[in-house]
């Protein structure tokens, strides 16, 4: 039976894509792991691998077509003693089973590969006693001794493929992964003709939405309708920490390593959280997951949007360490070629635009994280010493957006305070 391939799920909030370029044509052999297509999704475009052997019988979809629903056929994939003629005379999908298919169809979790993007499976039968599974995973189940109805498939529907009986183990019991959830869809507002309308006598330029731009809209309506934010702010003062990243710089500069002020900040706010363990932490709908390690999303500005790609164990790096992962992480983001992995997770989040001369802003949450921490510009400014003497110092106004269903605001104050005390006695992040 004629096997679909299915549009992959690439991330878990994806829920259609771009068919950028198909990378075989029909007629041509593959085998699991070859490269079938390249497909863009809301923040990237990602490689597509096969999770079959067969020949390409059909290709449904051209390239370049965009709106391709997650888990809608593609192309057709035939075995070994299939024909293009199977294609005509057999339904590989009934309206039924595609209503069954879009209602539950999992989506491939955050960083898996294409050989992932439909979730395992009990395999399918049809008419309750055939189960769906390649020629070569049929001969290696018989050669190993393995019932197939016991094999959890990793295939298109479910069906078993080569690395599923290769690692399968006998009376192995098959299991669902849950779907993630989709990303939430955009507000209600007045229509796109309302909106026209009210321009009509206006000269403009209608502007197309692409993956992303729908995806940051989705997201950050929901995260201002959804978490009850709450904002902390205080100035820090920075003359400390600039003459010890100078005399840094310069001791590193045999190697090549330039410290940003933005690496101590990532530095700061990562061993923060682990000062205040309780405020390191998501909310998850019905419950809070307090994280161990510490690991921090830093907001990156790239053409026609953002990523917020996570520095994991932050807490563990080095300064230098972290200024080399974060500079190649932004690099690769701007080219848009940060896999899913490299972007999702974390539990806090770093948003800085000093550099662009902002004195202080406040930042949405970007869920589920529970605080993001919003840096503006540090400024030369009068201020009162100890002793009542007046001086001249270099102060950074931040502001620590807060979920209040995971950190209240006692527990904010003092994850802000941890990281001002680091910011301020830099040395200590040494330690």
């Amino acid at each position: 039976m004629p096997t679909e391939i299915l549009m992959p799920a690439l991330s878990p909030t994806m829920e259609e894509g771009t068919l950028a370029k198909w990378l075989i044509k029909e007629g041509d052999i593959v085998a699991a792991g070859d490269l079938l297509a390249e497909i863009e999704t809301d923040k990237a475009t990602m490689e597509f691998e096969a999770v079959d052997e067969g020949t390409i019988g059909k290709i449904l979809i051209e390239e370049g077509t965009e709106g391709v629903k997650v888990n809608s056929p593609i192309a057709v994939l035939l075995a070994e003693d299939e024909s293009a003629e199977d294609i005509n005379t057999t339904s590989t999908r009934a309206p039924e089973a595609a209503k069954a298919a879009d209602a539950g169809d999992k989506a491939a979790p955050a960083g898996g590969s294409a050989k992932s993007a439909a979730a395992p499976a009990a395999p399918r039968t049809d008419s309750g006693d055939r189960i769906f599974a390649s020629p070569l995973a049929r001969r290696i189940a018989a050669d190993k001794g393995l019932d197939l109805s016991q094999i959890a498939g990793s295939g298109p529907r479910g069906r078993i493929v080569k690395a599923d009986v290769e690692t399968a183990r006998p009376q192995e019991t098959p299991r669902r992964e849950e779907s993630p959830a989709p990303a939430a869809a955009m507000a209600a507002g007045p229509s796109a003709d309302t909106v026209a309308k009210i321009y009509a006598d206006r000269d403009y330029e209608e502007i197309k939405l692409d993956g992303m731009r729908k995806t940051i809209a989705a997201r950050l309506t929901e995260a201002k309708q959804s978490i009850p934010h709450f904002y902390l702010r205080r100035d820090i003062r920075l003359d400390a920490l600039l003459k010890f990243r100078g005399d840094l710089n310069r001791q590193l500069e045999g190697r090549g390593v330039k410290l940003s002020v933005n690496d101590f900040i990532i530095k700061a706010c990562a061993l923060a959280l682990q000062s205040v363990p309780k405020a390191n932490a998501v909310w998850a709908g019905d419950r809070v997951l307090q994280l161990t390690p510490s690991d921090v999303a830093v907001a990156v500005a790239i053409e026609g949007g953002l990523f917020t790609p996570v520095l994991r164990d932050a807490e563990m790096k080095s300064l230098s360490a972290l200024s080399y992962e974060m500079k190649d992480l932004a690099a690769r983001a701007r080219d848009r070629k940060l896999a899913p992995h490299e972007y999702q997770g974390g539990s806090f989040a770093v948003s800085n635009l000093g550099m662009y001369g902002i004195d202080n802003f406040d930042a949405v949450i970007n869920p589920p994280h529970g605080a993001i921490l919003a840096v503006g510009a540090g400024v030369k400014k009068p201020v009162v010493g100890k002793d009542g003497e007046l001086a001249v110092a270099t102060i950074m106004s931040v502001t620590l957006s807060v979920d209040h269903r995971v950190i209240d605001g006692a527990l904010g104050a003092e994850l802000l305070q941890a990281i001002a005390d680091n910011l301020e006695n830099p040395m200590v992040m040494l330690a």
